[in-house]
């Protein structure tokens, strides 16, 4: 049974035994010399003045997973409606819990102010 998965384990080591061939390979052959103008600004040529490091709103992030998830229920919905007429009545019954649990997470975020730009 065990034996099985004997090419999934040899696949996996050789994804991670290449991974790490890749980073000691560049470590050992990656230039190490450091010179001034590696440590200057390159976006505009301009020395910055004032904090460099602005911390990223958690809001960003939240918007984008939830842009995420609301965005998979279109590629749930694709197949669904390729085959809407093999499905029946079934997989339209099946589709409404979809939506329906969707609409109760859209409401959830939308009490929880997770879409105010506030």
């Amino acid at each position: 049974m065990l034996i099985n998965y004997v090419p999934v384990l040899v696949m996996m080591l050789v994804g991670i035994g290449f991974g790490v061939f890749a980073v000691v390979l560049s470590t050992a052959l990656g230039p190490r010399r450091r010179f001034k103008v590696k440590r200057e600004t390159y976006e505009c040529g301009m020395p910055t003045e004032g904090v460099t490091y602005a911390p990223t709103p958690i809001k960003y992030y939240v918007v984008a997973l939830l842009f995420l998830v609301f965005d998979l229920e279109c590629v749930f919905m694709y197949p669904w409606a390729v085959h809407y007429r093999k499905l029946g009545v079934f997989g339209f019954v099946e589709m409404l819990v979809f939506m329906l649990i969707l609409f109760i997470c859209y409401v959830y975020v939308w009490k929880k102010g997770a879409l105010e730009w506030e």
